[in-house]
């Protein structure tokens, strides 16, 4: 995906992607039958399906915000080999004309590798912030779950990612929601984790929501569309219905962490009462 960029009033959001990533289709589903989820993401003879890694750069005129930092360059050689190690952030970062200094603010909205994974790199046997000028943000309640190392998803966490962040005071552990900035705010939506948030932009009366694993991508949108990492499935289900009550009406440009086509997308309900996106008619998708 070529970087994409829309106003929302005084800000400026710049879509950019660490690549994309091929990964089975039945976890990315869940309990939906493949017979149903493959008439929207047709899979290879792997059963794989191809995912984005999307990012976006906050401009607010005071502040630089990173939302979300991909899969990054540390996966060990197995897990590249199941996942593939794309890396493309930085160049897309630099091809979009944002440095890594510029970077005030990241934002993480949960600590799976796939999310976290350039907030840091090794450098010289070391691992050191990627940018070394931001604060970064998580929630605490995912960061001690993330070190507990429970049997149900510690494969989800490198722990490089995010703890030598957390031992120098770089990253700031919060709880629950709140303002990280003026416009920029975050809030919990649980199911995928327990304490995974999404990011709010609001300018002007206009508001984009990065709302995560929550509604990985466009075909996630029915309610019973959940994924197999999901913790907590059925509160995954609640946590759409609050954001749908709040994010139709008020006409939120809601963006997408996996989509490879859509990063972003205004969200309606048709006349059979589902909710579909309604791609916004500005940007170009590229493949």
């Amino acid at each position: 995906m070529q970087a994409i960029t829309r106003k929302l009033r005084k800000f400026e959001l710049i879509a950019v992607s660490d690549g994309t990533y091929h990964f089975d289709g039945g976890a990315m589903f869940g309990v939906v039958p493949k017979v149903m989820w493959q008439r929207k993401m047709p899979a290879d003879e792997n059963n794989r399906i191809r995912f984005s890694l999307n990012s976006v750069v906050v401009r607010t005129g005071k502040k630089t915000v990173l939302i979300e930092t991909g899969l990054g360059n540390k996966l060990t050689p197995k897990m590249a080999s199941i996942f593939g190690m794309p890396a493309g952030l930085m160049d897309n970062l630099k091809a979009a004309g944002v440095a890594p200094e510029e970077i005030d603010i990241v934002i993480n909205s949960h600590l799976h590798f796939d999310h976290c994974g350039w907030n840091t790199v090794r450098e010289n046997g070391k691992v050191v912030p990627t940018f070394p000028n931001a604060v970064y943000y998580a929630q605490e309640g995912e960061w001690r779950h993330a070190r507990e190392q429970h049997e149900r998803d510690a494969i989800s966490y490198i722990s490089d990612n995010y703890d030598p962040l957390v031992e120098s005071g770089q990253m700031k552990l919060i709880s629950g929601d709140q303002e990280i900035a003026p416009g920029v705010s975050v809030r919990v939506f649980r199911g995928h984790t327990e304490h995974m948030q999404a990011i709010l932009v609001q300018s002007e009366g206009e508001t984009a929501c990065y709302i995560a694993d929550l509604i990985p991508t466009t075909a996630h949108l029915d309610l019973a569309w959940v994924m197999a990492f999901d913790l907590e499935p059925l509160i995954t289900m609640e946590s759409k219905k609050r954001f749908y009550e709040e994010a139709i009406p008020g006409k939120w440009l809601t963006m997408f962490t996996h989509d490879p086509q859509i990063p972003w997308a205004f969200l309606e309900r048709n006349k059979e009462g589902k909710v579909v996106a309604r791609a916004t008619d500005s940007e170009p998708i590229s493949l």
